[in-house]
């Protein structure tokens, strides 16, 4: 069965929202002057993350005085601009416009499939290979086959984000603002609330699974909440703020990720940075920042890989490792913690 196609090349309000990240509230493209378009484009964080101009400060000044206690020690381009990515079993997984591609840790391409355009998101689990889009979600196995699809539970949906944990399926929607959970063969199961109201400004909705435990992103009220695998409602952690440890703008954080030991590691934008916090939110550390990300102003999506990070930005795949020499002028130096991430290399 050939993939779907989304239609159109119209850029929707969703669309524009999506990249210009927030909403304007009470406003309309129709309404929006030449000047602001213009700051939206060349000053977005005046526009979009400058509400709390002390915080911007606060935040730009860290790029002057953190060290991060991680080096680049590889990188690779990818055929075309990423979309996504997963590991799984020591290959990356890679969605792009209209294809899959799979690599080794080299950057040797193992192997392509064509997908339809618009993926938001790719999740790998049990030798199979997830992908979300705005409306459905399509599964394949590790070698391009499909196998099924369903589409969304809601036509006004807008999907995000995705992560599958103990044979469901759990799938953010910025439309609806909330979590649709699904079985892995594509049955409905109910909808997740968060008791706090989901508020989703852009689309910065991320979920993951850590430890048998769903983690996703309450962007708006700058949290990060937890539910079990039957979707109940755990607890959260966040405050918004420009300082380390805090999560600023409009929106964040947008990606999340897991330590084998349990702790939780989020992306930002608007001044992008990957921090790290303990189960109990707990906040440990900024492990990259704007300048070892490569600036700019959108997130970039992380996943933890044995003892290193890997970092998706633009077309390129991005392999962060501890520094023994330089952490120890970090927090993580004198982390308690037995984080497999600080096995390290002095480089």
């Amino acid at each position: 069965m050939e993939p779907k196609q989304d239609n159109g090349n119209k850029i929707s309000r969703k669309g524009f929202l999506r990249i210009c990240g927030s909403v304007m509230a009470g406003g309309s493209i129709l309404g929006v002057t030449g000047n602001l378009l213009w700051k939206m484009f060349t000053r977005p964080d005046d526009v979009f993350y400058g509400v709390d101009k002390k915080s911007v400060s606060a935040n730009r000044s860290l790029k002057n005085t953190l060290i991060s206690p991680y080096r680049k020690v590889s990188a690779f381009k990818v055929s075309d601009p990423i979309d996504a990515f997963d590991l799984y079993k020591d290959q990356l997984i890679v969605a792009t416009p209209n294809n899959v591609y799979v690599y080794e840790p080299s950057g040797k391409l193992v192997n392509n499939f064509p997908v339809g355009s618009s993926v938001r998101d790719i999740t790998v689990d049990d030798d199979h290979i997830y992908l979300l889009y705005p409306t459905r979600v399509e599964v394949y196995d590790l070698d391009g086959e499909w196998i099924r699809d369903w589409e969304a539970c809601s036509e006004e949906s807008d999907y995000c984000s995705l992560a599958v944990l103990s044979g469901n399926v759990f799938v953010t929607d910025a439309a609806n603002k909330n979590i649709c959970m699904y079985t892995t063969e594509g049955g409905f199961v109910k909808f997740i609330q968060s008791p706090a109201g989901f508020i989703v400004p852009s689309y910065s909705f991320g979920i993951t699974h850590i430890d048998g435990v769903v983690y996703c992103s309450n962007p708006g009220r700058h949290l990060v909440e937890s539910y079990s695998s039957e979707g109940e409602y755990i607890t959260s952690f966040g405050k918004p703020g420009g300082a380390a440890g805090l999560f600023s703008g409009c929106c964040n954080p947008v990606y999340l990720s897991g330590t084998p030991t349990g702790e939780i590691i989020t992306s930002e934008k608007g001044v992008p940075r990957i921090s790290c916090y303990g189960k109990d939110g707990e906040f440990h550390g900024v492990l990259l920042d704007e300048k070892s990300l490569g600036g700019g102003h959108t997130a970039y999506e992380v996943r933890v890989w044995d003892d290193k990070l890997v970092v998706a930005g633009k077309d390129a795949l991005s392999i962060f490792q501890y520094d023994k020499r330089l952490a120890v002028q970090t927090a993580c130096a004198t982390c308690g913690i037995d984080c497999p991430l600080r096995a390290g290399v002095t480089i």
